[in-house]
């Protein structure tokens, strides 16, 4: 068993207001903590990795091919392979989740 405490990983600012952290990372899923402050943007991006969400407090818009998606605390979300998208932090309050992927996250390119 792999225990990861979110304060022994560090935290990189891949984006104005926007902080990943590495967490869990096994052998078909890794796992990560989003924080965004309000009002900033994870840019368009896509990766190869399947990935669900959940939104544990905030609220903030996913635009996928120009729809937009609004989620907010308590929701959870599922990105296909290779789908570009980006998300913005909307409300007072940060936007926080926990991401998951497959096949494993294990290097981002953010980590760098």
């Amino acid at each position: 068993m792999q225990v990861e405490t979110h304060s022994a990983n560090e935290t990189v600012e891949v984006a104005d207001g926007v902080h990943l952290t590495q967490l869990a990372v096994g052998e078909r899923t890794s796992m990560q903590h989003v924080h965004i402050e309000p009002g900033a943007v994870v840019p368009e991006h896509s990766h190869e990795h399947e990935q669900v969400g959940y939104i544990t407090s905030g609220s903030g818009v996913f635009v996928v091919d120009g729809e937009e998606f609004p989620v907010s605390s308590g929701d959870s979300y599922h990105l296909a392979s290779g789908e570009p998208h980006s998300v913005e932090a909307t409300g007072d309050e940060p936007l926080d989740g926990i991401d998951v992927f497959a096949p494993p996250r294990a290097d981002p390119d953010w980590m760098d």
